[in-house]
């Protein structure tokens, strides 16, 4: 039930959808339960990074017992406002919770350097989850991927010039879909309100990439 107590079985789901670097939001609809009680499920069992579903339910079932609430765990480094607030942008923008995360914490990193290893050990979660993560930063462009040869693993570099690397590859993505809507447009017919919408569509995100890629090219030496 949506206003019932959350079973062991849901934060089981809880923990395999933080995991996967999903909102509260989406969670709770999987849940069908209000995103505040995901929210607060996670806050008050060692947040995103340090939430277990055994010991949340175990914790709950002890609070009921004493009807006072257990003090908040330390789940590894916790992030300060910013770090929390551009997390936040991330998420509203499209990207996973997880990914988010791991994003942030190589931009604010000293050096703009970790392996896979440290992230999952200073975010408190799975190598798994950091894998995806960092697979997806990687194909957008946002992080660069390179071999430590002393340490026979790879290490994820956050440095001036992937900003540029990800504008471009967005731009190139998109140009890709402009195109394909040309095409579409002729293969529907160039008379016909679909074919006509695809051509509008198609050429105002044309002319809109290429500017954006002239103008990445411009400004690329701000970043050197």
């Amino acid at each position: 039930m949506p206003g019932g107590r959350l079973t062991q079985q849901d934060r089981q789901r809880i923990a395999a959808g933080l995991a996967e670097g999903l909102s509260y939001a989406e969670i709770a609809r999987r849940l069908d339960r209000p995103t505040s009680t995901i929210s607060r499920e996670v806050a008050r069992n060692g947040g995103p990074g340090g939430y277990r579903p055994q010991q949340a339910h175990r914790a709950t079932v002890r609070r009921a017992r004493r009807g006072t609430p257990a003090p908040p765990r330390a789940a590894g480094p916790r992030g300060g406002p910013v770090e929390d607030e551009i997390i936040e942008l991330a998420v509203r923008s499209g990207m996973p919770r997880m990914t988010a995360r791991v994003h942030v914490d190589l931009l604010m990193s000293e050096d703009g350097r970790r392996t896979a290893a440290e992230l999952a050990h200073r975010l408190q979660v799975s190598p798994a989850s950091v894998s995806v993560a960092v697979n997806f930063l990687v194909q957008q462009g946002f992080v660069r991927r390179e071999r430590d040869p002393r340490r026979r693993r790879d290490v994820y570099v956050v440095d001036d010039e992937v900003w540029y690397h990800s504008v471009v590859i967005s731009a190139r993505q998109t140009l890709e879909s402009a195109r394909a809507a040309l095409a579409r447009a002729e293969t529907a017919g160039l008379d016909t309100p679909a074919g006509q919408r695809m051509t509008r569509a198609g050429a105002f995100l044309e002319r809109v990439t290429l500017d954006m890629l002239e103008s990445a090219d411009r400004w690329r030496p701000l970043l050197m």
